[in-house]
């Protein structure tokens, strides 16, 4: 394909994209959004589930044609049958059969890598060729042995279709070792090994298992734990000339009985120390695989001897380009890999005017995050999702999962719910953020479902059949309910609202609470129980006026209740009418919205059989200021001194012996309404008197 994009009309001009999915529908949309063409090639064992994996900013993606290889076709008979789609398109719309020209093809992940090679290569345009020692660069045992034959650092490893011919490295290496395919995507089947038999046994479900990205691996490399930080190193290459578009280093965990679970990816400043140790080595690295031209993501581990190879992906960075908008801003938001790797493809100039490597330092703070499960269970709701969103660092949200949908244990980066973009000019905050959305996660905070409590307790390794075997610590439960877990919030009042708290094997959309008077903070009560899918009934009690309804706080905006019920002339009448505006749903708490609504919601719950105080007895008025002392008194606990009346003369007796200044209040009072500090005796006779103390 020649350099110079003046040499071709854009509009007439097709780019193939080879098992176009994740970070491969962003570039595609990209060389789109030029002008030019595109066209999907799906390869023989790519599925139609991974054909779906589509980042949400690409659903509207469309194609000038998809054409799917065909079992027993050589590359003679493919490039007919895309030349007979673009034909087919032309005719369309009312050209000659020749009107559009084949410009480009590439790989869309990592799928489409051999084939991209290949196709480029038989079809004479821009191509890293698939000839020789280079026909197989995507296989990590491959990668290894050029990367060695080129000086540079490579793994310990062997390689086997039968166990036979990887057992006496397994028995001669040192504990653990890597064991995964040769040919796997993101930690797609990678497993840490701590003994011989647990590797013999992982050899032998590699070769049992489907792949992430189609058909069956038939081959099981196995290496040498490499041990330090792993790093990814993202690169643009056009004629030879590697541009670095990125450095990060992964956030990599063992969770849920996995080794390898990606709770995020930090950006790495291009002239740190490890930087500038790692840059160098992955160029060697590129050139060792004959990668000339496209993206790379080169993942490395900075061991003690220096930066050796975990695996070269010979395609753009993946994690559906949730880390693009972050990666703009790094750079000062001109460009980032997916702009590169198009200029590299079309535009020769442009690839050329960008710099060698990102600035220093970077122009922004933020990082990726990986959500990370420790739940499964078919989805009803997403309240997490709407709380990372509140965030002040919040930039970018991509969820994997949505309501309906499964979701299990996070074991590798295709398990992960979802992944985030954090940005923020104060890094206290960011970090803020960062280890609130740990926090939510940690909780169960993330979804709520539609099975059963018990399918959502802790995973250990126990649970993928290693390990112990041990029995779960046991969460928090419910005092009068044994058995229901509690998943429960944290205190982050700029979220207002989203978190879940309360008992999963309960349908809060059949259920209904009565909060008495929701005014003040009753307000935020009754947000956060609609929140977790409750109705709310709002019972107004008697005199209590029309403009303390308008009591709300700000940030609660416009209050909406299932119905507003009005008390009655007695507990009974209230007791019918709640029931009739609950109809179908069952009445679940009774409670107060404020301090005027505390003896009629203490009376209520009573009598709706629901978790109540109760009103009987010396409690009836436990809300009377001077009844609270009486009973505290009662109890033996230290209490104040008090007299209560209603006229001056029923405590004159107490304000003649009492040393001032006392306190007056009315006995039913709210906040200070009412409350006064007196000095002397006539300070306290010219005032409203209804209780003293």
């Amino acid at each position: 394909m020649s350099n110079s994009p003046t040499e071709f009309i854009p509009s007439q001009s097709v780019i193939l994209i080879v098992d176009p999915y994740s970070t491969g529908c962003m570039v595609a949309q990209e060389i789109s959004k030029r002008g030019y063409q595109i066209m999907a090639i799906w390869t023989k064992s790519f599925s139609d589930e991974m054909k779906t994996h589509v980042p949400v900013s690409c659903k509207d993606l469309t194609y000038l044609a998809q054409v799917q290889d065909v079992e027993g076709w050589n590359l003679k008979d493919l490039e007919k049958a895309v030349k007979e789609a673009a034909a087919s398109a032309a005719i369309k719309i009312g050209k000659n059969r020749d009107f559009y020209t084949i410009v480009g093809c590439i790989a869309g992940g990592e799928a489409g890598v051999d084939m991209a090679d290949a196709f480029s290569e038989y079809l004479g345009v821009l191509s890293n060729g698939a000839q020789g020692e280079y026909a197989n660069r995507r296989d990590k045992k491959v990668q290894q042995d050029l990367v060695r034959q080129a000086g540079l650092r490579a793994v310990r490893q062997a390689c086997g279709s039968k166990f036979e011919e990887v057992e006496d490295f397994l028995k001669s290496e040192s504990y653990p070792v890597v064991l995964k395919p040769t040919d796997s995507a993101g930690s797609d089947g990678v497993k840490l090994c701590h003994t011989f038999e647990e590797a013999k046994k992982h050899f032998h479900y590699l070769l049992t298992v489907e792949a992430v990205n189609g058909g069956y691996n038939e081959q099981v490399l196995c290496q040498e734990f490499l041990k330090g930080k792993e790093y990814v190193v993202d690169h643009v290459s056009r004629n030879g000339v590697h541009k670095t578009v990125m450095v990060w280093v992964y956030d990599k965990r063992p969770r849920n009985g996995s080794q390898f679970v990606y709770f995020g990816m930090l950006p790495i400043d291009p002239m740190s120390e490890e930087a500038k140790a790692l840059i160098p080595y992955t160029r060697g690295v590129l050139d060792a695989l004959g990668m000339k031209h496209g993206p790379s993501h080169g993942e490395i581990i900075m061991t003690e001897s220096g930066p050796c190879l975990v695996e070269m992906n010979c395609r753009a960075h993946g994690g559906d380009g949730n880390w693009a908008p972050l990666a703009r801003k790094l750079t000062g938001g001109k460009y980032c890999q997916i702009e590169a790797t198009v200029d590299a493809y079309l535009e020769g100039e442009e690839f050329h005017k960008l710099p060698d490597v990102p600035p220093s330092p970077l122009k922004a703070h933020g990082l990726e995050v990986n959500l990370v499960s420790y739940s499964k269970g078919k989805v009803k709701s997403m309240p997490g999702f709407d709380v990372i969103k509140r965030l002040p660092s919040f930039v970018w949200l991509s969820p994997a999962a949505s309501v309906g949908s499964e979701v299990t244990f996070t074991v590798d980066l295709i398990t992960s719910p979802g992944c985030c973009v954090l940005m923020n000019d104060d890094p206290e905050i960011l970090d803020k953020d960062l280890n609130f959305i740990r926090y939510l996660e940690e909780i169960n905070g993330l979804f709520v479902y539609e099975t059963k409590g018990e399918s959502l307790a802790r995973p250990t390794a126990a649970t993928f059949g290693v390990g112990s075997g041990k029995k779960l610590h046991r969460r928090d439960l419910s005092l009068d309910r044994p058995g229901l877990m509690r998943i429960m919030s944290v205190d982050r009042p700029e979220l207002r609202g989203g978190l879940m708290k309360r008992f999963t094997t309960v349908d809060a959309s059949k259920e209904v609470v009565v909060v008495v008077d929701p005014y003040s903070t009753g307000c935020l009560v009754v947000q956060e129980i609609q929140s977790r899918g409750y109705k709310v009934i709002a019972l107004w009690t008697k005199g209590f006026s029309e403009e303390m309804k308008t009591h709300i706080p700000l940030h609660c905006g416009t209050m909406s209740y299932h119905a507003e019920v009005s008390e009655g002339d007695n507990p009974g009448e209230t007791q019918r009418e709640l029931y009739k505006a609950a109809g179908a749903l069952r009445i679940v708490a009774c409670i107060a919205g404020g301090e005027a609504g505390v003896d009629t919601a203490d009376v209520m719950s009573e009598r709706l059989l629901v978790r109540t105080n109760g009103a009987k007895g010396v409690f009836a008025n436990r809300r009377d200021k001077k009844v609270q002392q009486e009973l505290v008194k009662a109890a033996g606990l230290r209490s104040i001194r008090q007299a209560a009346g209603k006229t001056i003369s029923d405590v004159e007796d107490f304000l003649r012996k009492e040393s001032y200044p006392l306190v007056l209040k009315p006995t039913d009072s709210a906040g200070t309404d009412g409350v006064k500090l007196c000095h002397n005796y006539e300070e306290v006779s010219s005032s409203p008197i209804i209780r003293v103390r």
